[in-house]
């Protein structure tokens, strides 16, 4: 089981409106000019990092922290958590997308390329956030190998 209080997922959903506050602003954007950026990007990605404890068998997230060296892109993000005490795992954002007709699209959980990245890190869990109330969770089993969707209490 993975805990995350709700204190700090209130603290995730400020940060993802933060990144996300130009969201509709995409008008006169589509798919392909976002795809090849040519488009004008309204949004980031972020990444934080997850510090915390394993009990038996619950992992507890008790705080979150901003990773260091971050560079954030329209559809990319990059940093590293190797500063972090009590390193548990990581948390990103996934921003709207432009759609053919220039409308809003979410991209909803987390994508292979999340995943596959995901099992190569040393995590225990990752987390992403593509609304301000909508969390994708994966973890890691004790023999490695990853757990996805794994759900998430706020106790």
């Amino acid at each position: 089981m993975i805990v995350l209080p709700a204190g700090l997922r209130g603290m995730m959903s400020a940060v993802w409106i933060q990144n996300n506050r130009h969201w509709d602003e995409l008008a006169g954007q589509n798919t392909l000019t976002q795809l090849l950026g040519t488009g004008k990007p309204t949004q980031r990605e972020y990444l934080g990092c997850l510090a915390g404890e394993v009990t038996n068998d619950t992992l507890w997230v008790r705080e979150l922290l901003a990773a260091a060296d971050l560079k954030q892109l329209q559809f990319a993000v990059a940093g590293n958590c190797d500063q972090v005490d009590h390193f548990v795992g990581t948390w990103h954002t996934h921003p709207y997308r432009a759609g053919p007709d220039g409308r809003a699209l979410k991209e909803p959980g987390l994508s292979a390329l999340d995943l596959e990245t995901f099992a190569s890190a040393r995590d225990l869990v990752t987390l992403v956030m593509w609304d301000m109330d909508s969390i994708d969770v994966a973890a890691k089993a004790p023999d490695g190998s990853v757990r996805h969707p794994v759900p998430l209490s706020p106790r």
